[in-house]
């Protein structure tokens, strides 16, 4: 990290506002050399965090924009090192021209989350604020904001610390004793042992408890919208997305295929899957998308089972079938539910015709709720259901959830070596047997904050990252 760094840091589209980010030894004169502030000395006289006003310049010296200019220098930065922002105008053009005047300066482009990274290896973030970073760049409901604004303030690393450090107590107490036998140490005791590893067990299992709804926080909630062709799916997923996404028609079996869109609804991140309608198809292409309908309700979280309300009037005995057929289905993938009784504008339906196929049924549906996707009425109704099944964890720290795959997967392991440890002592083996699975444990959380990760993993990291961040 010898050298210095630049970038684009906002998007390349006309806009009020366009920032140039540089990072590295360099950084200050190579604002020197592009910038020329109205009034006073150059920027390297400047102190840190002061907005200058100046002129930007192209690497011919011509005037390209007027703009604002500050530094900060290492170890009082972002990254750890001497950093520089310049705030122009948002065109691409002269961002561009201000980007190649800086290589000429002496920087090169930054990588895709290089800033970030710099900042994690120069310890000014830990893994789990690092990775908020990308997270809070990707949120797109203001409960996933909240989240990784806690966590980028530290929550999530709290947590972990304090199991961590408790562990490691226990670790410290264990060798104190061993190495320094004549010294007047307090020897361990069994039960305090056995306690501290069933305090540390229990704070692991509510950790990682976090883990389904932040990842359903992050990555939004698969939601199948099913039923028999013609029932109304694709005119309800268009009514969702509020825009025409999937092809409406009279014609049945018009979606052969699963479409896939993400929305904000009722407070709650949605990843709809409009499905093909659920029938013994004889075309090969209509029943392959069958196929896929039967595999987007084995994988949502949350499944909408549309009926069409006009034909659930006077139902077919082949069209009681199927509903029955789609509802088995919908039972066995053990998912929460919603019953939705569509096309209300044309039936005059008030309530829910759950009751009519309902009986027998070993699974309630969540909630049953009556709408025309076409007039919008009990769309509200439905979205208040939806809020209902996925509720604010008021319970939790804002930032104190795990959220990806990664943190989950080292929480776990470090539970798993804890219970080890556990049954170990229970055993009546020696208690630095018990002791290698605590320092088990500590490596696994190590690996969740960063005090101990592979470059493989930081790399993979990274990759969520856009260029100038």
């Amino acid at each position: 990290m010898n050298d210095t760094i630049a970038a684009i840091a906002t998007p390349l589209t006309p806009s009020a506002i366009g920032i140039l980010r540089l990072s590295g030894p360099g950084s200050v004169e190579a604002v020197d050399t592009v910038f020329t502030p109205f009034q006073g000395g150059p920027m390297s006289t400047r102190p840190d965090r002061a907005l200058v006003y100046g002129a930007l310049h192209d690497r011919e010296s011509a005037v390209i924009d007027h703009c604002l200019c500050t530094v900060s220098r290492a170890p009082n930065s972002y990254t750890g090192e001497d950093t520089a922002e310049l705030q122009c105008h948002g065109s691409p053009a002269a961002l561009a021209l201000g980007l190649e005047a800086l290589f000429h300066a002496g920087a090169r482009q930054a990588k895709p989350g290089e800033f970030t990274r710099r900042a994690f290896l120069n310890g000014k973030l830990d893994l789990t604020r690092t990775e908020a970073v990308a997270d809070l760049i990707h949120a797109e409901t203001p409960a996933a904001v909240r989240q990784a604004a806690g966590q980028l303030g530290g929550a999530l690393a709290d947590v972990v610390d304090g199991i961590y450090d408790d562990l490691t107590n226990l670790c410290a107490h264990f060798h104190a004793v061993l190495d320094y036998p004549d010294e007047d140490i307090e020897p361990f005791e069994i039960e305090e042992l056995s306690a501290a590893l069933g305090d540390a067990a229990g704070a692991l299992d509510r950790l990682a408890a976090t883990y389904r709804r932040g990842r359903l926080l992050n990555e939004g909630v698969p939601c199948a919208i099913v039923g028999r062709p013609n029932a109304g799916k694709s005119t309800l997923f268009n009514a969702l997305l509020g825009y025409e996404r999937a092809i409406v028609t009279d014609i049945p079996g018009t979606t052969r295929d699963t479409v896939e869109e993400r929305v904000n609804f009722g407070g709650v991140l949605l990843r709809l899957i409009d499905t093909a309608g659920l029938r013994d198809a004889d075309d090969e292409v209509e029943r392959l998308g069958v196929e896929r309908s039967r595999a987007a309700v084995e994988r949502a979280e949350l499944i909408l089972v549309v009926v069409d309300s006009v034909e659930a009037e006077n139902p077919t005995e082949a069209g009681g079938r199927e509903l029955l057929d789609i509802l088995h289905l919908v039972m066995e993938a053990g998912k929460p539910w919603i019953w939705i009784d569509s096309k209300c504008d044309l039936s005059g339906v008030l309530g829910s015709s759950v009751g009519m196929v309902g009986k027998g049924r070993g699974t309630n549906p969540a909630a049953s709720v009556a709408i025309s996707a076409v007039t919008g009425k009990g769309m509200d109704k439905l979205e208040e259901a939806v809020a209902a099944l996925f509720p604010q964890d008021t319970d939790i720290q804002a930032g104190a959830m795990l959220t990806n795959a990664r943190q989950a997967e080292a929480a776990n392991r470090a539970r798993s070596a804890v219970e080890r440890g556990a049954e170990a002592l229970k055993a009546g083996l020696s208690p630095d047997a018990v002791v290698a699975d605590v320092e088990e444990a500590m490596s696994a959380l190590g690996e969740l904050t960063g005090r101990t990760v592979s470059e493989d993993v930081t790399a993979r990291i990274f990759e969520r990252f856009c260029v100038g961040k």
